[in-house]
């Protein structure tokens, strides 16, 4: 009796064991979870799309906190929101196009828009309201982005200096929580900029004269007015702009006279208001400093080299890739302080200081 218990149980482990053997795998589908809570195949679109660039060597000209999104997706997925009164605001793609509007007219034709957002509103329609999150439908979902910023270039406006290929580009940036939405309609604020792009790290660099600052408007009409009228302007000095760019190579920038900058600058943050009045501004914040010191010993482009001293015009590079950590309300017009700073610190290095920047060195 014992043997026949004995040869049972010897059979039911074999058979156990044949059946974990004819165990196959089954076909799945990876969701991404990185999608906002929305199942929409275009933002995942987007998400491979920046991954694509930042292998080919082309980084985005933005970082911080925001993420690519295409035009179409803006256009067909994204709710407008309103004032108050339901009067309609200026959509985010209404702002691309009569901005890139305008700057075809005045350069000519632009390669397709790059868009970033950040801060997204999400929501569901009233119908949806008492459902669970899982089981919410794509078309029950709703969602607009607070912030956004945009750049294209133009097609046939490329140069190279100091050994890199740069590009003209425009583009702008909106944000709603620079609106008063929660009033009757009044005018709404705007960034418009125009300059010149290195394509290797996709830096801009923005100078005075390509920058409209805020600039408000009610209209899409005015929006395209005030782009042209920077357009214009800035066009006949593009060169000049370029030149002046190109210049900054020709002034060596120490170690020493580096990690004099970089003490300074964290000191600049906790001067008095009456004595940060009295020097340049430039406070781009703690984080972007330690990444520019990052910058100068590990960026294999515009860091420091064994045997060699930087330039002024590295100093501006590392100086704008530490900007692209910025919010992008705040990252054009700090993007344009790097471009003061720099030149203002070549003109102190040869001497033509006349804004204070020689602070900085001291």
């Amino acid at each position: 009796m014992f043997t026949t218990i004995k040869t049972i149980t010897t059979m039911a482990a074999k058979n156990k064991k044949e059946q974990q053997t004819e165990i196959k795998p089954i076909e799945a589908e990876i969701m991404s979870e990185e999608t906002l809570g929305i199942n929409d195949p275009e933002i995942i679109e987007a998400e491979v799309i920046e991954i694509e660039e930042q292998g080919d060597n082309h980084p985005n000209f933005i970082e911080s906190n925001t993420q690519a999104i295409t035009l179409a997706e803006l256009t067909e997925n994204n709710i407008i929101p309103t004032f108050s009164d339901n009067s309609l605001t200026i959509s985010h793609q209404n702002f691309i196009g009569a901005v890139t509007t305008m700057a075809e007219k005045v350069f000519g034709e632009l390669t397709p828009v790059e868009c970033r957002v950040s801060h997204p509103i999400i929501g569901r329609v009233p119908s949806a309201q008492y459902k669970k999150a899982s089981e919410l439908t794509d078309d029950e979902k709703t969602v607009f982005y607070q912030r956004m910023a945009f750049v294209c270039h133009v097609k046939d406006l490329t140069r190279s200096i100091n050994g890199q290929t740069v590009h003209l580009c425009v583009g702008g940036v909106r944000a709603y929580n620079e609106d008063k939405l929660y009033n009757r309609i009044s005018p709404m604020k705007f960034k418009v900029f125009v300059g010149w792009q290195v394509r290797v790290c996709s830096n801009l660099m923005l100078t005075c004269d390509g920058n409209s600052g805020t600039i408000e408007c009610l209209t899409e009409a005015d929006i395209m007015q005030k782009a042209f009228e920077l357009f214009e302007n800035f066009n006949p000095n593009k060169e000049n702009t370029l030149r002046l760019l190109e210049n900054l190579h020709t002034t060596v920038l120490t170690e020493e006279q580096f990690c004099k900058i970089v003490g300074r600058l964290r000191l600049y943050q906790f001067l008095p208001l009456s004595e940060q009045r009295q020097l340049p501004a430039f406070n781009i914040g703690d984080q972007a400093v330690n990444a520019m010191v990052k910058g100068y010993v590990s960026n294999p482009n515009f860091g420091k080299k064994e045997g060699e001293d930087i330039t002024c015009w590295n100093l501006l590079q590392l100086a704008t890739e530490a900007t692209k950590a910025a919010y992008i309300d705040r990252f054009i017009d700090r993007n344009q302080s790097c471009v003061d700073f720099s030149i203002g610190i070549q003109k102190a290095l040869n001497g033509e200081d006349t804004e204070g920047y020689n602070w900085f060195l001291s």
